[in-house]
Formats: C-alpha cells, sequence, structure tokens
C-alpha cells in the first residue's frame, strides 16, 4: 500500500452563502415545499421497510431464498441494483431516512446517539403532511435527532392508512422486525431452509454455527416476505393498488456479524423494489418498466427528496440527497457514502464511498480491530464460533481478517470480490481508481461539514444552544479544515508524521490535540517514546478526552514509571456520574485496551455507577456493558 496524499484545503467558493442567511431562508423554503397546486392528483407512498435486511431476495438472483411476493412486486415494478443504507445499523440509517441530512453533518452518527436539527428545518413527513398528506409509522422510529413539533399523524402499533380522512393522499410505513439480528439467533426455532445449502461468504469460517445462523436468517426473510405479501393484498383490496406507489426496502445489511455494523457493501447494501402504478407512471424515471432493473445509485438520503418530489413538492435545498423519482428527479450521482461511528459501546471512525464498481474504505482508527467487542453482537453464535476460531489459531486469511488491525485504506472490486476480502489498495494498476474515490470521500466530508471528527461529547459541548450542524458550519466553532489535517496525519502510518504530531499537541484546539495524540498511540511504541514528555504533559490537558488517550498510549507503551499516573487519570475519568457517559466510556474503552496493566484499576471498577443521570437514556446503558465487559475478561485485549 502506498502513502496516503493530504489534499491542500479547497478554495473558498467566491459566493459562498453565509450559513445564517441560508438558514433564515430555510423556513420560506419549507413552506415553499409545502404548498403543492391543489387541483394535483397526487399518488398515495407506502413504504414497506425490513429490518436487517440484505439483497437476499429472489428478485435479485439468490436462489436459496424463498420470497414470492418480494418477487412478484419486483416483476410488476422496478429494482434497484445499487442501493445503500449509508450507514450499517438502524439508528444512524433511519436518522439519515427522516432526515434527508448524512448523519455526520448533524451531529447523529453514533448509535443511539441524540442532538437536534436547527430550527427551520422539518422531518420530512411532516412536510408532507403540511401538504396535505397522511403520515402513519407502523412502528419504529429509532432517530438520533429530537422530534419537534409533529412529524407522524400517528406512529405507533395502531398506525395505518386506513385512519386517514376519506379520499386524503397517504404516506404510511410497514416496518417489519422478524428479519432482525436478534430474531436469527433466538432458539428453539426448526429450519427450513438446509444449512448445507448456504453459501459461506469468504470471510466467515464454514462451521455448523455458521451455516444455522445464515439458514436462519433466509428463514427469517421467508417470513417477512409472508408479512409484505399481507400488506400488499390489504391496498389491493381496499381498491388502492392502482393509486399507490410502493416501496420495499431493508434498513440496513444483514445482522450477520461484518454485515450489521461495518460500512462495507455486506453492510450497506439493501434491496430496493419500487412500483409505480400505470396511472402515475409520469412520476417514474424513464428507465421505468415492469421488472426492470436500474443501476443507478441511490442511498437513505436520497428518499427524503424523492418523497416529496413524489409529492409534487420541490425538495428544500437543504436537504442533501437527490431525488430519484417525480417532477423534481435529479441527476444521478456518481458516488454513494457510508460512515461508522460508536457502535453501542465501542468508539471507531470509518468514512466509505463507492462508486458502480468499487468501494473505497478509510479506517481513521486502524490500530482498533474490526470486531471489537460489542456485548449484543457476541450474542450471535456464529460471531463466538468466529472468534473462539481465531483466538485458537485455527482459522487462515481471509479469515482473521476481522479480528485484526485495519489497514488505512481499503479497495474492494465489487464485480470480481463480492464478499470485499481482496483489498487493492496498495494494487499499481487500481491507483487511478483509488484517488478517484479518495478524492470523492475527501470532498464529501468537507461539503457536509462533517462533524464526526469531533469526540462524542464535543459535538455537544461545542454546539452549546445550538444544533451541532450550525457548530459544523461556524469555522470558529469547528476548524474542519485543520482538524480533518490532524485525523488524516495521525492515522497515515506511511507518513513520517511523529514531530508535526508533537507540536499538534500544543494547538489551541483541543479536537486538533486529541487527534494529536491518538496519532501517536496509534503508531505505537517509537512515536510514544518520540512525543513522551508532551504525552506526559498531556495528563493534565483540559479536555478530559485528550487525557484518556494521552493515559492510553502512556500506560500502553510508556515507560514502566508512566503506569501509575496513567491508570490515575483512567481511573479519575471512568466515573459516569461524575464525568459524564461521553467521558466515561472512552475512558473505560480505553482500560479494557490495557489487559492486565489496567488490573490495579479492577476492583474500583466494580463499584463504579453504571449511568449519568443527566445523559438521555438512548445511552445510558453502555457504561454498565462495557463494566459488564471488563470484569469477565480472561485474556488481555492487547494480547489479541
Amino acid at each position: 500500500m502506498n502513502q496516503i496524499s493530504h489534499p491542500e484545503p479547497l478554495p473558498r467558493r467566491a459566493r459562498f452563502f453565509p450559513l445564517q442567511a441560508l438558514l433564515s431562508l430555510l423556513g420560506l423554503l419549507s413552506a415553499q415545499a409545502a404548498s403543492p397546486t391543489p387541483s394535483l392528483d397526487r399518488p398515495n407512498i407506502l413504504w414497506i421497510t425490513s429490518e436487517d435486511t440484505g439483497p437476499q431476495i429472489g428478485a435479485y438472483g439468490d436462489s436459496y431464498a424463498v420470497t414470492p411476493h418480494i418477487d412478484r412486486l419486483a416483476g410488476r415494478g422496478m429494482i434497484y441494483l445499487n442501493a445503500w443504507a449509508n450507514a450499517p445499523v438502524c439508528a444512524p440509517a433511519r436518522t439519515t431516512i427522516i432526515s434527508g441530512l448524512y448523519p455526520p453533518s448533524t451531529g447523529s452518527e453514533h448509535m443511539r446517539s441524540l442532538t437536534r436539527l436547527p430550527a427551520p428545518m422539518k422531518m420530512f413527513p411532516a412536510l408532507l403532511r403540511d401538504a396535505g398528506y397522511y403520515c402513519s409509522n407502523n412502528n419504529k422510529e429509532d432517530y438520533n435527532l429530537e422530534k419537534t413539533g409533529r412529524v407522524w399523524d400517528d406512529s405507533s402499533t395502531n398506525a395505518h392508512w386506513k385512519n386517514r380522512r376519506p379520499g386524503q393522499p397517504f404516506f404510511a410505513v410497514f416496518n417489519h422486525t422478524i428479519t432482525h439480528e436478534s430474531q436469527i439467533r433466538k432458539r428453539p426455532h426448526s429450519l427450513s431452509h438446509d444449512p448445507a445449502k448456504v453459501r459461506v461468504p469468504a470471510y466467515h469460517p464454514d462451521t455448523p454455527e455458521v451455516r444455522r445462523d445464515w439458514a436462519q436468517y433466509y428463514d427469517m426473510i421467508e417470513l417477512m416476505d409472508a408479512q409484505v405479501g399481507q400488506n400488499l393484498a390489504d391496498l389491493e383490496q381496499a381498491g388502492l393498488a392502482g393509486d399507490t406507489v410502493v416501496f420495499f426496502f431493508g434498513d440496513h445489511g444483514s445482522g450477520m456479524p461484518r454485515s450489521k455494523r461495518w460500512p462495507y457493501n455486506s453492510g450497506l447494501h439493501v434491496p430496493l423494489v419500487v412500483y409505480v402504478p400505470e396511472k402515475y407512471r409520469r412520476l417514474a424515471p424513464k428507465e421505468y418498466a415492469p421488472g426492470a432493473q436500474s443501476s443507478r445509485l441511490v442511498s437513505f438520503v436520497d428518499l427524503a427528496p424523492t418523497m416529496l418530489s413524489l409529492a409534487s413538492l420541490k425538495p428544500p435545498h437543504y436537504l442533501q440527497g437527490r431525488a430519484f423519482l417525480g417532477p423534481y428527479e435529479a441527476s444521478p450521482s456518481r458516488y454513494l457514502h457510508g460512515f461508522r461511528g460508536r457502535m453501542d459501546e465501542r468508539y471507531d471512525l470509518v468514512r466509505s464511498t463507492r462508486n458502480a464498481r468499487y468501494i473505497y474504505i478509510r479506517n481513521y482508527m486502524p490500530n482498533k480491530i474490526y470486531g471489537q467487542h460489542i456485548g449484543y453482537m457476541f450474542q450471535t453464535p456464529t460471531t463466538q464460533i468466529w472468534k473462539k476460531l481465531y483466538d485458537n489459531r485455527q482459522l487462515a486469511p481471509p479469515q482473521t481478517f476481522f479480528w485484526e488491525p485495519k489497514p488505512i485504506e481499503e479497495l474492494y472490486d465489487l464485480q470480481n470480490d463480492p464478499d470485499e476480502v481482496f483489498n487493492l489498495a496498495g494494487s499499481w494498476r487500481h491507483q487511478r481508481v483509488l484517488n478517484q474515490l479518495r478524492r470523492a470521500q475527501h470532498r464529501w466530508l468537507k461539503r457536509i461539514h462533517d462533524v464526526g471528527f469531533l469526540p462524542e461529547g464535543e459535538i455537544h459541548e461545542r454546539s452549546q444552544n445550538r444544533a451541532p450542524y450550525e457548530m459544523g458550519h461556524d469555522r470558529r466553532q469547528y476548524p474542519m479544515e485543520k482538524i480533518l489535517r490532524t485525523a488524516e496525519l495521525a492515522s497515515d502510518l506511511f507518513f513520517p508524521a511523529e514531530p508535526e504530531l508533537v507540536r499538534a499537541l500544543h494547538d489551541k484546539d483541543s479536537a486538533v490535540r486529541y487527534w494529536a495524540a491518538q496519532g501517536l498511540l496509534i503508531r505505537g511504541p517509537g512515536a510514544v517514546g518520540f512525543g513522551h514528555t508532551r504525552l506526559s504533559q498531556a495528563l493534565d490537558d483540559p479536555s478530559p478526552y485528550v487525557r484518556v488517550v494521552a493515559a492510553e498510549a502512556l500506560a500502553k507503551f510508556g515507560k514502566p514509571t508512566d503506569l501509575d499516573a496513567a491508570l490515575k487519570v483512567l481511573g479519575l475519568l471512568a466515573d459516569p456520574q461524575k464525568n459524564g457517559v461521553f467521558v466515561s466510556l472512552p475512558a473505560l474503552i480505553a482500560i479494557d485496551q490495557l489487559g492486565s496493566r489496567a488490573a490495579p484499576l479492577w476492583p474500583g471498577i466494580r463499584t463504579l455507577p453504571r449511568q449519568d443521570p443527566s445523559a438521555p437514556n438512548r445511552v445510558n446503558e453502555y457504561p454498565g456493558r462495557l463494566i459488564d465487559t471488563l470484569m469477565t475478561r480472561t485474556k488481555p485485549a492487547s494480547s489479541r
């Protein structure tokens, strides 16, 4: 693999609209979007969604799948071959859908986090409601953004389009949970799919446990298909099939490990079937035909503008996606973008970008293994046997990769390597496409003002009384170019960056110092030795996030005399009640990474409070999960 180039900052546009002026217009734009011509004949819109469902559907060529109802819908409509969820787990994926914005731009990328939109912005069902639609959601929300105002007419287990006023157009969502990760490991279960006929991906070991989990996943897909059939039958029996545009899609890839939670194509690729009745064929794209397949690149960020376009509403300019149906259909994007932040109790920072054929992945924390211990994921038998076989040295590449540190960059040819196991980032033949996707991703990060390069707690602290989206567009509060450059430098092991990283530890911006410390930690003993003096000083840094990283670096790679001081810092910061959940989590993770070196802290960890009284309930279970993991460890994390 060759050295990563660091692009120069993009030039400021000559006529850049100030954010405050832009936001002052959003209310007007929303009002315009919510004012269709009264005489317009607008379709009903039905969404049928399925949790943790990749394209393991008959209509997508999977002969092992039993999905007659979805296949029949696809035969009447069109499937999108290249549809992405943007996030490989439910809450940030659904946050993308409901907002029409990439969660890294709204500070909502982390699993079960909670931020808010700027006041003028609305979740898209509210715009449909303003335009006269009845909007029902049955029933999952799970948004990482606060709901303001009334988003749905009804969001409950009783929500249904049948409850609208006579003649009122509807937007209705029915979400099926039977395919969820928890259901593929639920026992007892009598299999209907033969495990012997399962196709085991190249990254999974071929064991009875793995085959059984995959077979049960397909069983759940079959049961979900029957539920989809009932939704469609209800529509038909009501005489509304000819008036309703129907969507079927999964909320991200399968619930199997290395699909769910990972921004590979395996975690982001979803089925998307769209049926447009003849009456509304004018709203379909030109390539639409019964049984057709579209190669257009689409993703969840495109759904909000597309729904508004179907309702003949001009999408507000702040939306970051592109409508792919309706009168406001936009030109296709050349790229799709995905992301990973905190998954439950574990932090990571990954960004992925794909074009029609290749996927590029940038790992900003390459020292962290793919398969960090997430308690919920480890309930799946596949995860357990996979890790056991790795620990017993019974696996060979590519089945070992999930349990090892990551490369800085990954590039996969989805046409010839659908399992994404042959990394082409170091191939000289692929340097042109690597550079193309690298540049596209860098432009996207800057275009959306990705605030995920801040420690999670700082997203909230810097925002103060504003939305993180607004903070991210304020260069004084978020000097993104400087922070991003330091993050790129920190994670680029091919660049001799130690002197620059030590200098960055003196920067006035705490996120720059955070990434500088991360860079020394990522590089290991030599870099920590080079920056020893400054890292020792950073144990007293004003930022607790800098202190955590400096303490982990010194405890893991410093001098023997550093250990007591480093552990003292981590022990003080691990208490969620005193320090808050967003300080406690990284401190507990660092203690876990130190393994037996952190043994002096273990008695105190047993008695720690397990929650932050001031934190939202959505995140408050995670410190307790880490404490449980720490107390059940039998091997030092550093030896894995």
